[in-house]
């Protein structure tokens, strides 16, 4: 799937005008582990960036340091800082970034199960406001996610993934997010629900001109809707770029699309040594 990420989107007002930065951070846990090793880039006002790489790379650990999660898994920043409209977001608790509007929606779908849906959807309007605003916002929510609108009395526990996905954005959005950081959205579900996932994320990005962090193992479905894009192995930086450009960047056709130079798919068999063979780490 690749929409148009270069179609003009509604941008926010000048006091909402918020970009993240990320600086040269390192992450260590449990005071031994190096996870990342000296990680920098931006999300500009508006922005869909993904962040990709393998398994192990590190993109989850990103998130986890921007929302302040890491402390919660015996993680630490030990060197560079992360910036959010000129603030240094990682002096502040997990729960004051929220306040910040500074949203992660963490992988694997975690919801209150014995929740109904328009119940999930409360808890996530309890940051913003007292909640007081909750059934506006609860239609918006809808407006974006239909399918949930007709499931708003049921429990939750009872949903698919597909639609189980929908709600943790959905609540993440009850929250008013300036940043919304999505880990992993298309893991575990059939390829026809990830590109309506992903065509739901690109139109709020449209809508609202929401700034947004992608981190997606599928490169195809991110780089889609993706304004600009970094890709991480072994928690570096390896590769940047627009996201039109790494689309057709060979490297990314080959290890991340799995299509040789004339365009055609590989098999795993045929890739499985790329290790030795990227020549961004040459």
């Amino acid at each position: 799937m690749v929409l148009d990420a270069q179609q003009p989107t509604i941008k926010r007002d000048a006091a909402h005008s918020d970009t993240l930065e990320v600086n040269n951070i390192e992450v260590v846990y449990n005071s031994v582990i190096l996870v990342l090793r000296g990680i920098s880039f931006r999300v500009d006002p508006g922005q869909i960036v993904s962040l990709l790489g393998p398994n192990g790379a590190g993109k989850s650990t990103t998130l986890k340091a921007i929302s302040g999660l890491l402390r919660s898994e015996t993680g630490e920043i030990t060197r560079g800082n992360i910036l959010w409209g000129g603030k240094q977001l990682d002096t502040y608790s997990a729960e004051d970034i929220v306040r910040q509007q500074v949203i992660q929606v963490i992988e694997g779908r975690p919801l209150f199960r014995h929740l109904t849906v328009e119940e999930n959807l409360r808890v996530g309007s309890m940051t913003y406001k007292n909640g007081r605003e909750y059934k506006q916002d609860i239609e918006r929510v809808f407006h974006y996610f239909p399918r949930l609108k007709d499931l708003a009395h049921r429990v939750s526990g009872y949903l698919s993934g597909g639609e189980a996905q929908m709600l943790v954005i959905g609540r993440a959005l009850m929250a008013h997010p300036k940043l919304l950081m999505l880990d992993e959205p298309s893991l575990g579900l059939a390829p026809m629900l990830v590109q309506e996932i992903f065509e739901h994320v690109h139109n709020i990005n449209q809508q609202e001109g929401m700034s947004m962090l992608v981190v997606e193992q599928n490169a195809r479905v991110a780089l889609g809707i993706a304004d600009y894009g970094y890709v991480m192995e072994n928690g570096r930086i390896v590769l940047d770029g627009p996201a039109e450009q790494l689309r057709e960047n060979e490297d990314i056709k080959e290890f991340y699309l799995g299509l040789n130079q004339m365009g055609e798919r590989k098999s795993y068999k045929d890739v499985k040594h790329y290790k030795r063979r990227k020549r961004w780490l040459g």
